[in-house]
């Protein structure tokens, strides 16, 4: 993991874009404390589908809790 300065990081976007494009993850830094990271648009997907897969099936197998005492359209009233 890469850290730059938020002036630099403006500065030099570009360049901050260039290395995220290759796979780099850079933090920026504003006053020495991290405020963003900038990494890869596809860093992460294929676990975050897997993530979503799993807690979807999860879901799928558990009971319903709860009862539903009111209607769809008193949702919408007043």
């Amino acid at each position: 993991m890469k850290t730059i300065s938020a002036g630099d990081a403006n500065r030099h976007f570009s360049s901050v874009l260039r290395d995220v494009a290759t796979g780099e993850v850079v933090t920026v830094l504003s006053r020495g404390k991290p405020v963003a990271t900038i990494s890869p648009a596809h860093s992460g997907e294929p676990e975050r589908e897997s993530a979503k897969r799993a807690l979807l099936e999860r879901l799928r197998q558990q009971k319903p809790s709860g009862t539903r005492n009111w209607t769809r359209d008193e949702l919408y009233e007043g």
